[in-house]
């Protein structure tokens, strides 16, 4: 089995010997439920982060035992990611999430988990553990979406440049120049940043805010968006307000997508040695998106795809809501995570929960906790060149004849490289 040589790798092997217990094997007494985020995005994605040290910082005064990073379209930030979180007794666990468009639900208009957009899916892929190097498979999978989304992105850039223009404001930013900036901010390397539509749009707000005061915005803003700004001064809102007016479909500055189908997102999954997984919008769509309601399609559309691991991002969701979704993919013998993304400049804990604060029901951080275990088991095993979760074809280990037997075991292997790794990195 192939493996990376990395130090996300050699933090992984370097723990003592740890077994997978047997199918059949009586579980041991749980260990206690620990604090974890398995999904965050890290600099220099469009982040709440200025630094990955700022993002360990801030998880480990929370006291996160796992954190879970699941950047776009570059994984070299995650070496950094990996030495501090180390140094701060944090467990790192490596993923990717990535853009796919399926053409036969956009015709027929079903929304996935995108509210705005029919027939967009966003995939995350958990445990990805071949990222260093990548190997020819994922680099040439890697090269297609990557290519796809800078040509997009360029586009998009350029004709906001002109809308800009067209009323009065020459802004002279293209695509280079807004990774330039991306880089300055970060201190990320220029061959490491890939533009989002949240990058570009930030760009164009700061352009607008040097140039104009607040008292002088109203009237271009104006006629910038064809409708009243919601805000003169805050910079969150008015860049917003440029994505929702000017970058999405049928606005001035939209680029038709051009993003890969799910087959070559899952490829490339697995070609990074991780576990397919479906982010779940339940009802942080008003209302829930077709393919997620009622929850039993949404169990069979999963089942159809292949896909043995689901996520939620809880700050989306109402507290019944999140458990009624939990306990049902969980039910039906899917691993379950969850995470904060992070992925706008609002700031907001590192410690998962609902919408507005609300905590999460008990039952649904157990979920959780297994969740993010079972990646820390699967991380360990696939590092150390041993069969995980699932295999390189997305198939779940045959060492088990059930699901929950399967998900036991790695859940209990999770707990123990969790408290050795913690045990061997103390904060």
């Amino acid at each position: 089995m192939r493996t990376s040589s990395s130090r996300a790798q050699s933090l992984f092997a370097g723990l003592p010997a740890l077994t997978l217990p047997a199918a059949g094997a009586r579980p041991s007494a749980a260990a206690p439920r620990l604090p974890v985020n398995a999904h965050i995005h890290l600099p220099p994605n469009f982040s709440a982060f200025d630094t990955v040290e700022q993002a360990v910082g801030l998880a480990a005064a929370e006291g996160i035992a796992a954190l879970g990073a699941s950047n776009y379209y570059d994984y070299t930030v995650y070496q950094e990611f990996a030495e501090r979180a180390a140094g701060a007794g944090i467990v790192p666990l490596f993923g990717i999430e990535i853009i796919t468009l399926d053409e036969g639900l956009a015709a027929r208009g079903v929304k996935i988990n995108d509210p705005g957009n029919p027939g967009k899916m966003y995939l995350c892929g958990k445990g990805i553990s071949r990222f260093d190097p990548l190997s020819p498979e994922a680099q040439a999978l890697l090269g297609t979406i990557r290519t796809k989304d800078a040509e997009r992105m360029a586009a998009m850039t350029q004709r906001l440049a002109e809308r800009f223009a067209a009323v009065g404001l020459e802004t002279a930013l293209d695509a280079d120049a807004i990774k330039e900036q991306v880089v300055r901010r970060h201190g990320s390397p220029k061959s490491t940043v890939y533009l989002q539509e949240r990058h570009v749009a930030q760009a164009f707000q700061e352009s607008l805010f040097e140039r104009l005061a607040p008292g002088s915005r109203a009237d271009l803003l104006a006629r910038l968006f064809g409708a009243p700004p919601k805000s003169l001064d805050s910079a969150a809102v008015v860049q917003n307000d440029i994505r929702s007016h000017l970058m999405k479909a049928g606005k001035a500055a939209y680029v038709e997508e051009t993003f890969v189908g799910y087959e070559h997102a899952r490829a490339l999954i697995l070609a990074l040695g991780g576990i397919p997984c479906y982010p779940t919008l339940a009802d942080g769509a008003s209302p829930i998106c077709e393919f997620e309601a009622p929850i039993e399609r949404l169990l069979a559309e999963i089942a159809a795809r292949d896909i043995h691991c689901a996520e939620l991002i809880p700050v989306r969701n109402q507290p019944e809501a999140l458990l009624r979704y939990a306990t049902g993919l969980r039910r039906a013998a899917l691993m379950v995570t969850a995470g904060t993304e992070h992925n706008t400049r609002e700031s907001q804990p590192i410690a998962p929960a609902c919408v507005n604060g609300q905590p999460i029901p008990d039952a649904a951080l157990d979920i959780f906790w297994e969740g993010a275990c079972v990646v820390a088991a699967h991380h360990y095993r696939v590092f150390r060149g041993q069969p995980g979760f699932v295999d390189e074809a997305g198939q779940p280990n045959p060492a088990y004849a059930t699901a929950e037997g399967r998900i036991a075991a790695f859940r209990a292997l999770g707990e123990e490289v969790i408290r050795e790794f913690r045990r061997m990195h103390p904060a």
